[in-house]
Protein backbone atom coordinates (compact mmCIF):
# COMPACT_ATOMS: atom_id res chain seq x y z
CA UNK A 1 0.00 0.00 0.00
CA UNK A 2 1.34 3.40 -0.91
CA UNK A 3 0.30 6.28 1.04
CA UNK A 4 0.74 10.09 -0.11
CA UNK A 5 1.47 12.16 2.82
CA UNK A 6 0.79 15.34 1.51
CA UNK A 7 -1.43 17.43 3.53
CA UNK A 8 -2.30 14.69 5.89
CA UNK A 9 -2.59 14.99 9.58
CA UNK A 10 0.68 13.24 11.01
CA UNK A 11 -0.70 11.89 13.65
CA UNK A 12 -4.02 10.65 11.79
CA UNK A 13 -1.82 9.05 9.30
CA UNK A 14 0.31 7.89 11.92
CA UNK A 15 -2.84 5.55 13.75
CA UNK A 16 -3.82 4.18 10.39
CA UNK A 17 -0.69 3.06 9.07
CA UNK A 18 0.17 1.16 12.43
CA UNK A 19 -3.19 -0.79 12.25
CA UNK A 20 -2.09 -1.60 9.27
CA UNK A 21 1.07 -2.88 9.95
CA UNK A 22 -0.15 -5.02 12.87
CA UNK A 23 -2.30 -6.79 10.80
CA UNK A 24 0.85 -7.30 8.52
CA UNK A 25 0.44 -4.73 5.28
CA UNK A 26 3.56 -3.61 3.52
CA UNK A 27 3.25 0.32 3.49
CA UNK A 28 5.59 2.68 1.72
CA UNK A 29 4.54 6.70 2.55
CA UNK A 30 6.03 8.98 0.48
CA UNK A 31 6.12 13.14 0.38
CA UNK A 32 6.37 12.30 4.44
CA UNK A 33 7.96 16.39 4.17
CA UNK A 34 4.43 17.74 3.25
CA UNK A 35 2.56 15.77 6.45
CA UNK A 36 1.34 18.17 8.73
CA UNK A 37 1.11 18.72 12.18
CA UNK A 38 -1.43 21.00 13.65
CA UNK A 39 -1.36 23.83 16.18
CA UNK A 40 0.39 26.54 16.86
CA UNK A 41 3.58 27.37 14.95
CA UNK A 42 5.74 28.75 17.72
CA UNK A 43 4.10 26.08 20.29
CA UNK A 44 5.29 22.84 17.94
CA UNK A 45 9.20 24.77 16.98
CA UNK A 46 9.52 24.70 20.87
CA UNK A 47 8.32 21.03 21.68
CA UNK A 48 10.46 19.26 18.91
CA UNK A 49 13.19 21.36 19.43
CA UNK A 50 13.51 19.92 23.00
CA UNK A 51 12.94 16.88 21.92
CA UNK A 52 16.15 17.12 19.97
CA UNK A 53 18.11 18.79 22.85
CA UNK A 54 17.19 15.84 25.35
CA UNK A 55 20.26 13.90 24.86
CA UNK A 56 22.41 16.86 25.09
CA UNK A 57 21.23 17.54 28.92
CA UNK A 58 23.47 15.68 30.59
CA UNK A 59 25.63 13.48 28.26
CA UNK A 60 25.48 13.57 24.36
CA UNK A 61 26.29 9.99 23.62
CA UNK A 62 23.54 8.89 25.74
CA UNK A 63 19.57 8.79 24.32
CA UNK A 64 16.55 9.26 23.39
CA UNK A 65 17.86 10.32 20.25
CA UNK A 66 15.16 12.52 18.14
CA UNK A 67 15.35 12.28 14.24
CA UNK A 68 15.66 15.79 12.25
CA UNK A 69 14.69 14.03 9.34
CA UNK A 70 11.58 14.30 7.88
CA UNK A 71 10.80 10.76 6.99
CA UNK A 72 12.55 9.86 10.73
CA UNK A 73 10.17 11.99 12.63
CA UNK A 74 6.88 10.63 10.23
CA UNK A 75 8.83 6.65 11.22
CA UNK A 76 9.28 7.81 14.77
CA UNK A 77 5.47 9.11 15.16
CA UNK A 78 4.26 5.38 13.50
CA UNK A 79 6.95 3.42 15.75
CA UNK A 80 5.19 5.47 18.90
CA UNK A 81 1.74 3.73 18.14
CA UNK A 82 2.89 0.39 17.95
CA UNK A 83 4.27 -1.82 20.20
CA UNK A 84 7.93 -1.68 19.19
CA UNK A 85 9.55 -3.56 21.75
CA UNK A 86 7.87 -6.65 21.23
CA UNK A 87 8.52 -9.10 18.11
CA UNK A 88 5.48 -8.53 16.85
CA UNK A 89 5.52 -4.61 16.72
CA UNK A 90 9.83 -5.25 15.57
CA UNK A 91 8.07 -7.23 12.69
CA UNK A 92 5.76 -4.49 11.67
CA UNK A 93 8.34 -1.70 11.65
CA UNK A 94 9.98 -3.77 9.53
CA UNK A 95 7.10 -3.33 6.66
CA UNK A 96 7.31 0.31 6.84
CA UNK A 97 9.20 2.22 4.17
CA UNK A 98 9.30 6.04 4.72
CA UNK A 99 10.34 8.55 1.85
CA UNK A 100 10.97 11.89 1.08
CA UNK A 101 9.54 12.93 -2.22
CA UNK A 102 8.54 10.05 -4.60
CA UNK A 103 10.98 7.60 -5.81
CA UNK A 104 10.75 6.47 -9.33
CA UNK A 105 9.98 3.28 -8.31
CA UNK A 106 6.89 4.92 -7.11
CA UNK A 107 5.75 7.33 -9.73
CA UNK A 108 3.36 5.28 -11.54
CA UNK A 109 1.50 3.58 -8.70
CA UNK A 110 -1.95 3.98 -7.63
CA UNK A 111 -2.08 5.57 -3.94
CA UNK A 112 -5.09 5.10 -0.90
CA UNK A 113 -6.99 7.86 -0.57
CA UNK A 114 -7.25 9.13 3.23
CA UNK A 115 -9.88 11.92 4.37
CA UNK A 116 -7.89 15.15 3.88
CA UNK A 117 -9.47 17.39 6.54
CA UNK A 118 -6.99 19.96 6.61
CA UNK A 119 -8.87 22.64 5.05
CA UNK A 120 -11.40 22.55 8.20
CA UNK A 121 -7.89 23.76 10.08
CA UNK A 122 -6.71 27.05 11.11
CA UNK A 123 -2.95 26.95 11.89
CA UNK A 124 -0.46 23.58 11.09
CA UNK A 125 2.88 23.20 10.38
CA UNK A 126 4.53 20.82 7.89
CA UNK A 127 6.98 18.33 8.99
CA UNK A 128 9.73 19.89 6.31
CA UNK A 129 9.24 22.68 8.12
CA UNK A 130 10.16 21.29 11.95
CA UNK A 131 12.74 19.33 10.03
CA UNK A 132 14.72 22.79 8.24
CA UNK A 133 13.95 24.38 12.22
CA UNK A 134 15.99 21.36 13.71
CA UNK A 135 18.49 21.77 10.97
CA UNK A 136 18.18 19.65 8.44
CA UNK A 137 18.17 20.69 5.10
CA UNK A 138 14.78 19.67 2.93
CA UNK A 139 14.60 20.57 -0.66
CA UNK A 140 11.32 22.16 -1.42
Amino acid sequence: MIINAENLILGRMASFVAKRLLEGEEITIVKAEKAVIIGNKDYLFRRYKQRVDRADIANPWRGPHFPRTPEGIVRRAIRGMLPYRRVRGRKALKNLQVFTGVPEKYKKTDEVPIDNILDRTSSFVTVGEISRFLGYEVSK
